[in-house]
């Protein structure tokens, strides 16, 4: 893509896209892409450096639980920023560092 954005399906699991999506990156950042089930999957392996929310107040009926029956704090995470706005609370969970 312009810009040299890449996408890449892949089928062997999270630790197998993880490590191709570094490997295209390089020394740049990875993102994640996917819904709610992917998050999950990636949190609860504590393979997310930086997560950012942006948390809004809407009703929205049923659907996924992003951070249901996840104990974050015990997977190493802490929130590090959280920044109200305009229209979203911003949250940033981001993993603590080993000492």
């Amino acid at each position: 893509m312009k810009g040299g954005t890449e996408f890449r399906f892949v089928t062997e699991g999270i630790h197998a896209a993880l490590e191709q999506a570094k490997a295209a990156a390089g020394p740049r950042d990875v993102r994640l892409g996917g819904g709610v089930a992917v998050v999950r999957e990636y949190l609860q392996a504590a393979l997310i450096d930086e997560l950012h929310l942006a948390v809004r107040p809407v009703l929205l009926g049923s659907g996924e639980n992003l951070l249901n029956g996840i104990d974050a704090r015990a997977l190493g995470y802490e929130c590090a920023e959280s920044l109200p706005g305009e229209r979203a609370t911003h949250v940033i969970l981001r993993k603590r560092a080993v000492r």
